[in-house]
């Protein structure tokens, strides 16, 4: 028998029966033949790692913008807390932590340079808006190219909990809401930690009711979150938060809104950036010409405004690719004579 197959049977035996088997996807766009080896959700995971817009995550802002030091959080490790927290919370409830995995893994390959700075400027620039989750859905469909394949042809689940792994969404599975729960869980907690070191914040600056509650440190608090989840949705069509543990979290997160993404210091170079990505904008819809070969080929067979192909090119940058273009077409170079 083959190994996936022999795997399949495993989910079916062991996982909750709440849980999203991967024989019985939905599928995927185009067909394909299955992989003797590993499950759907597995192949999904492994694609995601290997695409180029997952390597572009580790250089792409998570919080502070160019900062120095080594131990800063980029958008490529938040990803993996995010996977370390929605596995370890899949696990004890016996769910899919293939599939809450592949989810993880790709929730945040369409965000943009700057972080959240950057998406608000897309979004304002965008006739149709720009947010980064249905971006993400763009990077997987379309904007990933291997072996002249359109997009990495992920399975209907990974995608549906991708696109609804954050606001007001829903996921259908509770794999995704895991998503929800385990993207929220790693940026509130391992921004404190960026944010003390950064000195924007200290310690004791944090909410004491909610230290009390959750834990003084990092790791305890984390700890708190997942065993409250797990206690809370054990063997239930549900994941939730205790009422208590719920609400503290949330002033923990109101806390860092206030006095970490707003605060001026932070966001101190973010008019900078904001300038930055409204001139290339700019500069590329009065030159599309000027767009590279390379990505434009993208769209030979798909249905794309040029407002799309611009926001898609520069979504797709990192950090310091943006800057070096930005120098590169705005910034006169010296004159040397030899």
């Amino acid at each position: 028998m083959e190994i996936r197959k022999q795997y399949e049977i495993f989910e079916k035996n062991n996982l909750s029966k709440y849980a999203t088997l991967s024989q019985n996807s939905k599928g995927r766009k185009r067909k394909e033949e299955k992989c003797t080896i590993r499950t759907d959700f597995q192949r999904d995971r492994d694609r995601i790692i290997h695409s180029k817009s997952f390597r572009r995550l580790k250089h792409k802002t998570q919080v502070f913008i160019a900062p120095e030091g080594d131990h800063f959080r980029t958008r490529l490790t938040h990803t993996l807390e995010v996977a370390q927290i929605g596995r370890t919370l899949a696990r004890a409830l016996m769910l899919n932590e293939d599939l809450i995995e592949a989810m993880a893994l790709g929730h945040d390959l369409g965000h943009t340079p700057f972080g959240h700075a950057g998406e608000r400027v897309l979004n304002e620039l965008h006739p149709n808006g720009f947010r980064h989750n249905e971006q993400s859905i763009r990077v997987v469909d379309i904007l990933e190219h291997k072996e002249e394949k359109i997009g990495l042809n992920l399975t209907y689940e990974v995608k549906e909990g991708i696109l609804n792994h954050n606001g007001e969404r829903v996921s259908e599975t509770l794999e995704g809401k895991i998503l929800k729960y385990a993207d929220r869980i790693a940026y509130i907690n391992h921004d404190i930690d960026d944010a003390i070191r950064a000195h924007i914040i200290e310690q004791l600056d944090l909410p004491k009711d909610c230290l009390a509650v959750l834990g003084n440190t990092h790791g305890v608090r984390i700890n708190t979150m997942i065993h409250d989840i797990i206690e809370n949705s054990y063997n239930l069509n549900i994941i939730s938060m205790s009422e208590e543990i719920g609400e503290k979290t949330n002033k923990l997160r109101d806390f860092m809104f206030e006095n970490v993404y707003l605060n001026k210091d932070v966001k101190s170079e973010e008019d900078k950036v904001e300038h930055i990505i409204k001139e290339l904008y700019k500069y590329y819809y009065e030159n599309n010409n000027k767009i590279p070969e390379a990505h434009m080929s993208i769209y030979e067979n798909i249905d794309a405004s040029i407002e799309d192909i611009i926001c898609d090119y520069i979504a797709g940058m990192t950090d310091r690719y943006v800057i070096n273009i930005f120098n590169n077409i705005f910034i006169p170079k010296r004159w040397e004579i030899f």
